[in-house]
């Protein structure tokens, strides 16, 4: 890593109205020094349109991965997938973006609306060259990045939103710059950009979508790291260890737990003060403690947080709630899913006698499960997550 910016990925996809699969396709690869992001759209919809889209994106970023030229790719899925006799047109349409060194981009697209990139909120117009390969017009760009740059890359169902229903000839792509650039946070995920367009678009279809419509998002930004600490160590002599390693990592520091937000406090030499504010009745008080950035309980708020950010990767219907609200899940998820890049889990094995009721459904192993399950989400958001066990 020659520079402290880091890209994360999100995207949403709709389906065609009545289809129960979808004709578009994104895929996510990473190799030690590059992320590579493929959108394709299968012609038609439904099954033969997934298998197609499906094929075409697997192949693209395969090859991508293992540094193949464009011109293999494309001749490639030429070779193995067919062309429409109908129509006589490619069997899938798609838009690459390979991020490499977190310092420039490539852009590589087919067929579909050209991908949108915004520069501190506003819309940049970037150069292409245009090379016919395969008999297949590909335009190529080349971008170096800036922090805060925001790619949006879209299948076709993103500009007929709304044709001949709310809209005479749908959704243009100056609307959708229009649109992106209106509602640009620097603050907002790659998933909330994603999620708000396909909102807009979905709307448009009032609820009942003409075609399978996917908005991917590629927002670049500098590191931030965040550091969890959720559950005493096994054995209490590790338990120096375990403070020491998680306060000397920068960033910022939540500590999860009641029995670990004790032991933290007498460890820093500090007062722990109790709230007693229920601001959500689901999620317990948070607490204080000088030197920590937030101090909360722990299985419940972690758990309250893990439902947040499943929502986060799919509907992202939730996203409004935990952005405003305070309790401490609220807080977590905020940290998480919107400011972290790089998170470091620091996990206490130790079991906790008031778990050992049999009448409390909370294992020892429901602790172990929401941390993977919460990491799990965060790395498919592209972020990287280290996980260590005491």
């Amino acid at each position: 890593m020659m520079n402290d910016l880091c890209v994360e990925f999100g995207y949403k996809s709709i389906n065609k109205y009545g289809e129960q699969l979808c004709g578009d396709m994104v895929q996510l690869v990473k190799t030690p020094n590059s992320s590579i992001l493929v959108l394709a759209d299968g012609l038609g919809s439904g099954v033969k349109a997934n298998i197609l889209s499906t094929l075409t994106s697997k192949i693209i970023s395969t090859m991508m991965a293992e540094n193949m030229s464009i011109e293999e790719c494309v001749n490639t899925i030429s070779a193995t997938l067919p062309v429409c006799k109908v129509r006589d047109v490619a069997y899938s349409t798609f838009t690459i973006i390979k991020i490499t060194d977190n310092d420039y981009a490539e852009i590589i697209q087919y067929d579909n609306p050209p991908v949108i990139l915004l520069r501190n909120g506003l819309n940049i117009e970037y150069d292409s060259v245009t090379r016919i390969i395969s008999g297949k017009k590909i335009m190529e760009s080349k971008i170096k990045l800036e922090e805060n740059d925001v790619f949006i890359a879209m299948s076709d169902g993103a500009i007929y939103a709304g044709v001949g229903m709310t809209l005479n000839y749908g959704w243009q792509r100056e609307n959708i710059i229009e649109f992106a650039v209106g509602n640009y946070q620097k603050d907002n995920s790659a998933t909330t950009v994603a999620s708000n367009i396909l909102d807009a678009c979905n709307e448009l279809y009032q609820e009942k979508p003409g075609d399978d419509t996917t908005i991917a998002a590629v927002r670049v930004r500098k590191r931030s790291v965040v550091n969890l600490m959720f559950g005493p160590p096994r054995d209490p002599k590790d338990l120096n260890k375990m403070m020491a390693m998680f306060f000397a990592k920068q960033g910022k520091h939540i500590v999860s737990g009641g029995t670990t937000s004790s032991l933290t406090a007498q460890y820093l030499g500090k007062e722990l003060i109790a709230s007693v504010d229920y601001i959500d009745p689901d999620v317990p008080p948070t607490a204080k403690i000088e030197g920590v950035d937030l101090v909360t309980e722990g299985v419940l708020t972690i758990n309250k947080t893990l439902e947040y950010a499943k929502d986060h990767v799919a509907e992202n219907k939730l996203y409004a709630q935990w952005r405003k609200k305070k309790d401490g899940a609220s807080q977590i998820a905020k940290m998480l899913l919107e400011e972290a890049t790089d998170i470091n889990f620091y996990v206490g094995r130790a079991v906790n006698p008031a778990h050992q009721n049999p009448n409390l459904p909370i294992g020892f192993n429901i602790k172990m499960q929401l941390v993977d399950e919460l990491s799990k989400l965060l790395k498919d958001m592209g972020k990287n997550v280290q996980v260590s066990y005491f």
